[in-house]
């Protein structure tokens, strides 16, 4: 489907223009949003627009990292977005020219939505031009992420390590699937900052030098998302290792009393060896009391042997 926006020199904001009408004289800049196109739509990017093929390679891919890319005429960025539904990237593809701006996306986006609506109601942003709306873009695109990485964070600290083990066993499961939605925003947010960085620092985006204090705004969110998440993946790998630490805790309570087993049963293990040989010439299987002074002995080692493991520590191991 195909959206088009276009601002008047009378400043009357037209809606639903074909791409004929769009590049009439009366025309003082226009927006084109090609939203989940089908393949004859996006053959329009070629046979309409004219724009450079490795440029429409890059929209019709798979996603691509955001990046920017400098033509003659207009320059070409991607952008990338949260699903809606998802923490996974969507790409947005963006045309900026002197008068006009491109988008191109293969799904239905809130960035986009919101920014149309923008425009529509407020009649102070329409004389701005296509610069401001890639800022506007690109502002509504930071803005969803800071709710999926605060959400993260007020989860990460009501989480409690000191809880019953079943309790965290059964936690640390989502908590590595947290580092997993942290690795997606953190790819996004370092990737989107990387890109304005270049933008804010290009000698070839001089229409963009007029709106740098709104840049710059959009690059500080970005340092703070990439702090937040930083800070997140942090705690995690502090549960991660508590968990570790915890579970290696209890093994070695477990082979402790394995060995304590072990330690006390050889001995015993060894006398019943001894007399259970099938030799004739044994003079204690002949003894009237022979059976219980065996037991007896055994007994003896047994108690021994676990009060002697206890004074040497050995039940004294914290849980």
């Amino acid at each position: 489907m195909i959206y088009t926006l276009a601002l008047s020199k009378e400043s009357q904001l037209l809606q639903n223009l074909t791409l004929e009408q769009l590049t009439g004289n009366n025309i003082s800049w226009y927006w084109v949003d090609f939203e989940s196109p089908d393949q004859e739509e996006a053959q329009l990017l070629s046979d309409h627009f004219k724009f450079h093929p490795l440029a429409i390679e890059d929209c019709l891919e798979n996603l691509e990292r955001p990046k920017v890319d400098y033509y003659d005429t207009y320059t070409f960025f991607i952008f990338q977005a949260l699903g809606q539904n998802t923490l996974d990237p969507v790409e947005i593809d963006l045309f900026v020219g002197e008068n006009y701006i491109v988008t191109f996306h293969k799904s239905k986006l809130e960035e986009i939505s919101s920014v149309r609506q923008k425009i529509t109601d407020n009649e102070n942003i329409r004389t701005e031009g296509p610069t401001y709306l890639a800022y506007l873009i690109l502002d509504k695109i930071v803005d969803r992420l800071f709710p999926a990485v605060y959400s993260i964070e007020d989860y990460l600290n009501e989480i409690d390590i000191r809880s019953g083990d079943r309790k965290f066993s059964n936690l640390i499961d989502q908590v590595f699937d947290l580092r997993a939605d942290l690795l997606k925003l953190r790819h996004i947010v370092n990737s989107t900052k990387e890109l304005l960085y270049r933008m804010l620092n290009s000698d070839h985006l001089k229409d963009f030098k007029k709106n740098k204090r709104d840049f710059n705004d959009i690059y500080d969110h970005l340092l703070q998302l990439a702090d937040t998440v930083e800070s997140s993946r942090e705690v995690t790998k502090d549960i991660r290792d508590s968990y570790l630490s915890i579970n290696s805790h209890r093994m070695n309570k477990i082979m402790t009393i394995l060995t304590i087993i072990t330690s006390i049963f050889i001995p015993l293990t060894f006398i019943v060896g001894i007399y259970g040989m099938n030799f004739d010439y044994m003079p204690e299987l002949r003894w009237r009391y022979g059976y219980f002074y065996v037991l007896g002995i055994m007994a003896f080692i047994g108690i021994s042997m676990l009060l002697w493991f206890k004074r040497k520590g050995w039940f004294n191991m914290k849980k």
